[in-house]
């Protein structure tokens, strides 16, 4: 940023008329120790009068204030850094949303979708499973995620939270033969905040553990857990995993997961948690101790805050290839697709749309690991769905 000149009114008005500074008030003269002024040649010559007010000083025919200067240049220096690393990262994810998917990068009969809670607590009926079968028949979606909690915050879960879970397996495997129906339960942690449920407690996990046990002998194809927010490198996320893991592989079920995004750049979680108390992200190495603890993982790729669906689109083929760098060949990943419309700082629906998610899960399928069979998206969520997401899925990723 220029620092700011004032034209003397001497300049303005002719010889005689004494400078005015922004306020309106004449500077004094400036005068050596005989009372005599500053000498035209030394004006003209471009010196600097070393006489006078120590907050003006006059080059040539121009006063300045040099005392201006320097917070000028650090509000300039603080914009460039605020706008250069946004514009560079804005630039980044656009070129990695250009290009064209290879071929072959399209659904491997592994995707899934989220189901709301309508499906266990009675308000669904036959007609209802007979309409769900006939929309995903022609899909790729193996997995159905049902919500049947949330747990309490001490880990455990009535049975009074999914009455109508006997049905629904029943209808489900009948009429869609091979899809399995896993229990969906979540639950608000106590990371950020005073209420919720509290990993760090012993007790807590175990009464997970045996929620997830209860589940299971209700009829259940496995077992989807998605609690937030968890910080990345949260160890006792990686106990409790391990301990349900236990179970769900004696039943021969997977134990499934959803996650949160990856560090789009080095230590993006540690800088936005310092700052707002959320870090929002995990690191690629954490991510990928996750991975190796469980059978199938999704990242919840949505709610970027992106404005543009170019920018969208590029961020989600970031995703995709950082989160197939870690995921073990053993695991199932599963790329999220924004099946609903909100307009708000976090989400803005008319550019994280299903068809830019597509096109950047197959830009970094294609880029990073475009034979890898173990891999799928995950649509969140029915009952906000649209035509056109459905449309859009079916077009960009399963035909």
């Amino acid at each position: 940023m220029n620092t700011r000149r004032e034209k003397s009114e001497t300049e303005q008005q002719g010889e005689g008329a004494a400078p005015e500074h922004r306020g309106g008030e004449p500077l004094p003269e400036a005068s050596d120790s005989a009372g005599s002024r500053e000498s035209p040649e030394a004006a003209e010559s471009g010196e600097i009068s070393r006489r006078g007010p120590a907050w003006v000083r006059r080059v040539g025919r121009v006063w300045r204030r040099p005392a201006l200067r320097w917070p000028k240049r650090v509000v300039l220096a603080l914009v460039l850094a605020l706008l250069l690393p946004t514009l560079a990262a804005g630039v980044a994810l656009r070129v990695n949303y250009a290009g064209d998917p290879a071929a072959g990068t399209r659904t491997r009969d592994r995707d899934a979708i989220w189901l709301g809670h309508a499906w266990v607590d009675g308000r669904k009926r036959d007609a209802d499973v007979d309409a769900l079968a006939e929309r995903l028949r022609a899909t790729g979606i193996r997995d159905l995620y049902v919500h049947a909690g949330p747990l309490e915050h001490d880990g455990t879960l009535p049975k009074s939270a999914y009455p109508e879970a006997r049905w629904l397996i029943g209808a489900v495997h009948r009429e869609l033969p091979g899809v399995r129906v896993q229990a969906w339960l979540g639950d608000e942690l106590a990371s950020e905040g005073p209420v919720g449920l509290r990993l760090e407690r012993a007790d807590t996990r175990a009464a997970v553990v045996r929620s997830t046990g209860q589940i299971l002998a209700a009829g259940f194809d496995g077992a989807h857990f998605d609690l937030e927010p968890v910080h990345s490198d949260d160890r006792n996320y990686l106990a409790l995993l391990d301990d349900l893991h236990r179970v769900t592989r004696a039943k021969g079920v997977p134990l499934s997961v959803a996650a949160h995004q990856i560090d789009p750049f080095p230590a993006a979680h540690s800088i936005r948690g310092t700052l707002s108390g959320h870090p929002k992200w995990w690191s690629q190495a954490y991510f990928g101790q996750v991975a190796r603890r469980v059978d199938q993982i999704a990242v919840m790729s949505y709610d970027t805050a992106m404005p543009l669906e170019s920018l969208y689109g590029g961020y989600v083929a970031q995703q995709t290839s950082l989160a197939l760098e870690v995921t073990p060949k053993s695991t199932d990943l599963l790329m999220g697709l924004p099946f609903y419309y909100e307009d708000d700082l976090s989400h803005h629906g008319g550019a994280e749309t299903v068809r830019a998610a597509v096109r950047g899960v197959r830009l970094g399928l294609s880029r990073t690991d475009r034979t890898r069979e173990r891999f799928g998206v995950a649509l969140y969520v029915d009952f906000a769905a649209r035509e056109k997401d459905w449309t859009a899925y079916q077009e960009g990723w399963v035909r």
